[in-house]
């Protein structure tokens, strides 16, 4: 195929790393699969790996202003529409005291996909996606 096998890993600094690390272990069920030092830790869902970085306290400032980064989203796949209900449902009742939100409500799409989006306790959004042809893969 291609020179590569996929973006699998990525990378994001974080201004809590205990809020954090609990909102995604707890609500996407990433398995810590390093924890180098109280800094950072990285996540595995089987395939990938997830990295978070927290930011000295002195420095949230100037992340927050930072006119570069442009991500818009990532994003988790889930096996079947009736997948991303469930974690639709599972975060509605469990999001806020980990510090996220719900940004979007469960949606079809024009290609076949279907998803929410919520957001991580840093504002990072993250689309919970059931899509046909990648889903299927292992």
């Amino acid at each position: 195929m291609g020179r590569h096998r996929g973006i699998r890993h990525v990378a994001l600094r974080v201004t809590n790393l205990s809020r954090s690390r609990a909102f995604y272990t707890d609500l996407l069920d990433m398995q810590v699969v390093w924890e180098p030092d109280q800094d950072n830790v990285y996540f595995s869902s089987g395939s990938d790996n997830l990295a978070l970085h927290q930011i000295e306290a002195g420095q949230v400032p100037a992340y927050r202003s930072s006119p570069h980064q442009f991500l818009d989203h990532l994003g988790v796949i889930l096996e079947s529409r009736e997948a991303v209900d469930a974690l639709y449902s599972d975060m509605m009742a469990r999001i806020e005291p980990l510090g996220g939100r719900i940004v979007k409500a469960p949606k079809a799409h024009r290609d076949g996909s279907y998803s929410f989006y919520c957001a991580d306790p840093d504002g990072n959004v993250i689309q919970a996606l059931y899509e046909p042809t990648i889903s299927k893969l292992t």
